[in-house]
């Protein structure tokens, strides 16, 4: 019985070495050889009077790595031999724009072997910034809060922001009368166009000027408002496109005034001519006479005597029936005279009267100075008869009335 007992028990303490070692095998755990950062924080909200000091820590001994950064913001370090990181929020950073409130800064970190360049291990976290002063956002038009300007000219000026916390997202443009713009303003850095009609100052409006205001009011995000305020003086100024249309009016007045001139001129001195050639031929014909009948008186014919007694006699007849039949017009002459230098001075006048470049500011004294001397042409010449004047070819008066031979012929009569 006893040897049973003890063969038992030697047995059971077999059995029992064999599982411990067993156990002991499988739990025995492997060596920690990748290289990872055990403390890193994905992502990092910071107040802007705050600063931030973060150790983080690799599973490796230290001494052998070192630490870098990649695309931090501006104030972000790390130191490269112990993994410390540091920031310093100053709000210069801020005010300046070279860190912006609300947004997201994605950095990526490493951490590598100094001996083993393949021994690293590369991450990203993200920081955020904040502020809890409420700074809004503002809008900065281009020009000054007054602004001085004349009809017909075109307003012209940009919209800027100054962000605060929060930059703006929409801009409102609204104004103190009904506007008629050439631009919509919703978003920093939009030009505001206006250009402002010739009709805008009425004529019961005092001093000739209007004032209008325009209110550019800034939003962000979180419903925060600015209004920037522009007043604007717009001063009465002349229509410049209705007064060449009226200048345009007047030349062309003027034109078919000279033309239908030019015309009468060219009837008429045909006429003067064609009275002055009938009595030329009477004045031949009564010389000739005159001459034959004295020849006719010294023959010796007796006949041809008596002819010769009687022809001047017929050529001093000849006389009154040229009066009659072709009378000398000097009425008609001195009208025809007096046309032709009514022509020159209104092509002069009209020269010297003419637009210079886009925009003549002497449009309205030159359009007085031309409707006064046509008008004074008008009453000079009232008795002259345009009516039923043909001007189906005034390329044919103007040459008619520039003809060398006409042109010497009336400055001969000038001297």
């Amino acid at each position: 019985m006893k040897q049973i007992l003890l063969l038992t028990a030697g047995l059971f303490f077999a059995f029992s070495i064999s599982a411990q070692e067993k156990t002991d095998s499988v739990v025995v755990p492997d060596a920690d050889t990748i290289l990872r950062i055990r403390n890193l924080n994905p992502y990092f909200t910071l107040h802007v009077d705050s600063s931030l000091n973060y150790k983080l820590e690799i599973n490796k001994e230290e001494s052998k790595y070192y630490w870098y950064l990649k695309n931090s913001p501006l104030g972000l370090r790390i130191n490269k031999d112990n993994g410390l990181l540091t920031f310093k929020a100053d709000k210069a950073y801020f005010l300046s724009g070279k860190l912006k409130y609300d947004t997201e800064y994605k950095v990526m970190l490493g951490v590598q072997n100094l001996f083993n360049p393949a021994d690293r291990a590369d991450t990203a976290f993200t920081i955020l910034f904040f502020n809890t002063e409420v700074v809004t956002s503002k809008a900065r038009p281009s020009v000054s809060g007054i602004v001085t300007v004349d009809e017909g000219d075109t307003l012209r000026f940009t919209i800027g922001c100054e962000n605060g916390n929060f930059p703006v997202e929409f801009i409102n443009f609204e104004s103190s009368l009904p506007l008629k713009t050439e631009s919509s303003i919703t978003k920093c850095a939009d030009e505001f166009r206006w250009g402002i009609p010739y009709d805008f100052v009425k004529d019961n409006d005092t001093l000739k000027t209007k004032s209008v205001r325009l209110l550019f009011i800034a939003t962000d995000k979180f419903r925060n408002r600015d209004t920037a305020i522009v007043r604007v003086n717009v001063r009465d100024a002349l229509n410049y496109p209705q007064k060449k249309m009226e200048y345009e009016k007047t030349v062309s007045d003027y034109n078919r005034y000279i033309q239908q001139l030019k015309f009468t001129f060219r009837s008429l001195d045909k006429k003067i001519k064609k009275v002055r050639g009938s009595r030329i031929a009477f004045d031949m014909t009564s010389s000739s006479t005159a001459l034959a009948g004295t020849i006719m008186s010294t023959s010796a014919n007796e006949s041809q005597k008596n002819v010769g007694r009687v022809l001047p006699a017929v050529g001093v007849t000849l006389v009154p029936v040229k009066e009659a039949v072709a009378p000398n017009k000097v009425n008609e002459q001195n009208m025809v005279s007096q046309v032709r230098s009514s022509i020159r001075r209104l092509e002069f006048v009209l020269s010297e009267n003419s637009l210079i470049g886009e925009k003549d500011m002497e449009i309205v004294q030159k359009t007085a100075r031309l409707k006064a001397e046509l008008k004074q042409s008008q009453l000079q010449l009232i008795d002259v008869p345009l009516e039923g004047v043909d001007i189906l070819d005034p390329l044919q008066a103007n040459q008619y009335f520039n003809d060398p031979k006409v042109n010497k012929k009336y400055n001969r009569r000038k001297k």
